[in-house]
């Protein structure tokens, strides 16, 4: 089976973890499975050891986008604000791996404080097209770099 780690190219600045193919750590004749990085560079993100996805044969999987803008600060504003940028690097990352908001099957919303949610739900039902992809909503105690809200999905290739 192929797997790929994707990084979208709007996001080369602050990714850590883009190479050529390489096969898997501890196989000498490369084995079954194939690693790729590619470059985007409009999804910023911390720098980290992480993939914004990985694709498997069907499926891409989304690692958790933060309200990051282009420059790599965090957004300021309202959770709206926070929520639309996140959904925009969800989407950059999305079209990097060769799907769309139309393929996703499943998204983790993650939030600082569950009182956000109805702002942070306007802008999901305007952005996120229907029909809507199955959701699950947490508040969690502490997201990376202290921020509002992370977002993750799965969506078919």
């Amino acid at each position: 089976m192929s797997v790929e780690h994707l990084n979208a190219e709007e996001n080369a600045a602050f990714s850590h973890i883009l190479c050529k193919s390489r096969p898997p750590q501890g196989s000498a004749s490369g084995g079954h499975t194939a690693y790729r990085h590619y470059a985007q560079t409009d999804t910023p993100h911390f720098p980290c050891l992480t993939a914004h996805a990985t694709k498997i044969p069907g499926l891409v999987f989304v690692s958790g986008q933060t309200p990051i803008d282009g420059a790599g600060n965090l957004v300021q504003g309202s959770i709206q604000d926070k929520t639309e940028a996140v959904l925009k690097n969800v989407g950059n990352v999305l079209k990097a791996a060769g799907t769309a908001w139309e393929k996703v099957v499943k998204v983790n919303v993650y939030l600082k404080n569950m009182d956000d949610f109805a702002e942070m739900n306007k802008v999901y039902e305007k952005l996120v097209p229907a029909p809507k992809p199955a959701r699950t909503c947490i508040q969690a105690a502490k997201l990376p770099n202290d921020v509002d809200v992370e977002i993750e999905a799965i969506a078919a290739v």
